[in-house]
């Protein structure tokens, strides 16, 4: 292969190597080092692919004390709220977030941020058509492929309509864009866990995956620091207990 043909990207901080014209229809990027997942602790920002166990001891004394800081209230009203609250659906325009104006979609932009083997459309830099993901929630294993989207869904780590009822009804259409679009807050994920979990909060729903519950609680608290979102006192107990 000539080097006009093969360009190096750096991709959600691992090497890829984009291979083009190897399958008809779409190109080819693989990994040159498998990427692994991080920890919510030691990915703050959002930006480093899929979500790994909170194991040690210190770290899980870490985790509560994050989850220690969270507020908390009664669930309010879901009056006045729809999906277009948050502006349209995985907007390239949310004004403080990472990946943001870079022209794909944000649901893209997190399909390549943690899955293996992407494949793109053929002319585009953005459009993921199929890949590998290692789901966090169940540890199923997907080869993921556009035409049954469904099977992997970009989770919003703290449901929008969960948000919506304890916060975000009174915050300005900035900052809900930015809450909707945040890598910070989206794992793309198992999509038929996703669905049971619906807009629920981690006393009503946790991941199939046990060893993960502590990783998903700590990524919700991260979330819900950051932009200030009360929890209900029983999602805040149940968040402190996964973390024991």
């Amino acid at each position: 292969m000539s080097t006009k043909d093969t360009v190096a990207l750096i991709a959600g901080g691992v090497l890829v190597i984009s291979l083009f014209g190897t399958a008809k229809g779409t190109h080819a990027t693989r990994t040159a080092a498998v990427s692994t997942a991080a920890s919510p602790l030691a990915n703050t920002g959002g930006t480093r692919p899929g979500l790994a166990p909170v194991a040690s001891g210190d770290d899980r004394a870490a985790a509560r004390k994050l989850i220690s800081r969270l507020r908390v209230k009664g669930r309010g009203p879901a009056t006045g709220y729809a999906r277009t609250r948050y502006g349209g659906n995985w907007a390239d325009t949310a004004p403080g977030v990472p990946y943001a104006g870079n022209g794909c979609r944000t649901r893209d932009d997190l399909l390549a941020r943690d899955g293996q083997d992407v494949r793109y459309r053929t002319g585009s830099r953005c459009v993921v058509v199929a890949m590998r993901l290692a789901d966090p929630y169940t540890g199923r294993a997907i080869a993921w492929r556009k035409s049954d989207a469904d099977e992997v869904q970009v989770d919003h780590v703290v449901p929008l309509a969960y948000a919506w009822r304890m916060a975000a009804a009174r915050w300005p259409m900035s900052k809900r864009l930015n809450f909707a679009n945040d890598p910070l807050n989206l794992l793309p994920v198992d999509g038929a866990a996703n669905e049971q979990k619906d807009a629920s909060g981690p006393a009503s729903w946790l991941p199939p995956r046990r060893r993960i519950r502590c990783a998903y609680v700590t990524r919700f608290a991260q979330v819900a620091v950051k932009y200030d979102v009360p929890v209900t006192p029983a999602d805040k107990r149940t968040m402190l207990a996964q973390c024991r």
